[in-house]
């Protein structure tokens, strides 16, 4: 099992996804960076975007927002604040929910519904971004 990486995406209410794969591409926070088998220890906060799963030729792409990725001996580990299958995603609901984030963070007069606000533009840009809108 050494030319395989062991992976698991999990969100908070469930693991999305177990298995050995071949590599898994992340968006870190201070890149996107690529994971193979047998990689060295480390760990880093992740930016919204896609995560690319490759293997057997096949690519596998998921939206997550927020978290963080643990590489260790044993393989990869991502525990994301949200995850979201690309395949499933409706454009134009997404640019919707984009238009009415930044209409919301033009009208906040509090700060914490300023940052709420300022966060869910950042998460429908990224998620437009990833399916390539």
């Amino acid at each position: 099992m050494a030319d395989k990486l062991q992976f698991d995406l999990v969100a908070p209410e469930q693991r999305l996804f177990s298995g050995a794969v071949d590599m898994v591409v992340v968006p870190g926070t201070e890149g996107d960076f690529g994971v193979l088998p047998q990689h060295a220890p480390f760990m880093s906060t992740i930016r919204s975007g896609a995560i690319a799963v490759h293997d057997g030729g096949q690519v596998t792409r998921t939206f997550i927002h927020g978290g963080f990725a643990e590489v260790t001996p044993e393989g990869l580990t991502i525990l994301a604040e949200e995850a979201i299958d690309l395949s499933e995603v409706d454009a134009a609901e997404i640019r919707q929910k984009l238009q009415d984030a930044r209409e919301d963070l033009a009208d906040a007069a509090e700060e914490a519904t300023r940052e709420e606000a300022a966060d869910a533009v950042t998460k429908y840009e990224a998620l437009l971004e990833a399916l390539g809108q």
